[in-house]
């Protein structure tokens, strides 16, 4: 969810989730409450007994914790899937390491689609996103959708890679340039070379890549390792959502993986 919708949007927000409905082939609406919206659960409620999808995937501020309990309470199961937590660094301000003799982090406007595809599922395999709450949702075709969504953002902005004195790309960071913030989309240092202080020079070429004053990021609530590499760096935590699966009456929650 963009840093746009969790924070700046000022309303509720509503829109088909045509690429989870596609891939795990069951109908998808996404509903969002910005931090700014100010939204009352009735009209929370609402917006889910308006939607006729399979799924609706709710994303609310975590302030609001009373709301689990009503949307428990209704015809649709719901499932609790973890929250997003939103950090945020003013462009400048990062704690840069030392250069690495022989490593180039920079942002490349090309990476291959299957450079992308391997880097995206060596660094992401394991990841526990919010679908892996749901049984409707197979593992695989999540980790499918991180690729095409990688794929994407290369194809559209490029991507900040980090090359080792051999170029192998040994890390991996999708952007979004807006006027104002750099969102960083995905962003990651293969397993190979984890724990060995890749992953500050990574963001330290995102820092130099953006064209804004913040550079902003977010991860699920229980991603706690990269969030403290992100307070070494710099980063401060802003906003914390939670992530709510509604599943329609008709769906048994069977495992289909």
């Amino acid at each position: 969810m963009s840093w746009y919708d969790a924070l700046e949007a000022g309303e509720l927000t509503m829109r088909p989730g045509d690429y989870e409905s596609r891939r795990f082939g069951v109908a998808v609406d996404r509903i969002s409450i910005s931090a700014s919206a100010g939204t009352p659960l009735p009209e929370v409620l609402a917006a889910v007994d308006k939607s006729t999808a399979d799924v609706v995937i709710l994303r609310y501020p975590a302030r609001e914790v009373s709301w689990f309990a009503a949307l428990a309470s209704g015809p649709r199961t719901a499932l609790l899937a973890d929250s997003l937590v939103y950090w945020s660094l003013p462009v400048g301000k990062g704690r840069r390491p030392a250069p690495l003799a022989g490593f180039a982090a920079t942002h490349e406007q090309a990476v291959d689609d299957d450079l992308v595809d391997d880097l995206v599922g060596d660094i992401f395999g394991d990841y526990g996103n919010h679908y892996c709450a749901n049984p409707l949702f197979a593992p695989a075709q999540a980790l499918a959708g991180y690729q095409e969504w990688a794929r994407r953002s290369v194809e559209d902005q490029g991507a900040v890679v980090l090359r080792g004195p051999d170029r192998r790309v040994l890390a991996l960071a999708t952007v979004d340039q807006q006027r104002s913030w750099t969102e960083i989309e995905l962003a990651g240092v293969v397993p190979a070379e984890q724990g060995r202080g890749r992953y500050g020079h990574l963001l330290a070429a995102v820092e130099d890549a953006a064209t804004s004053r913040r550079l902003v990021i977010s991860t699920q609530g229980h991603n706690t390792g990269v969030q403290r590499a992100w307070a070494r760096y710099g980063f401060e935590p802003i906003h914390t959502l939670l992530t709510v699966h509604l599943v329609g009456p008709d769906l048994p929650l069977a495992a289909r993986q």
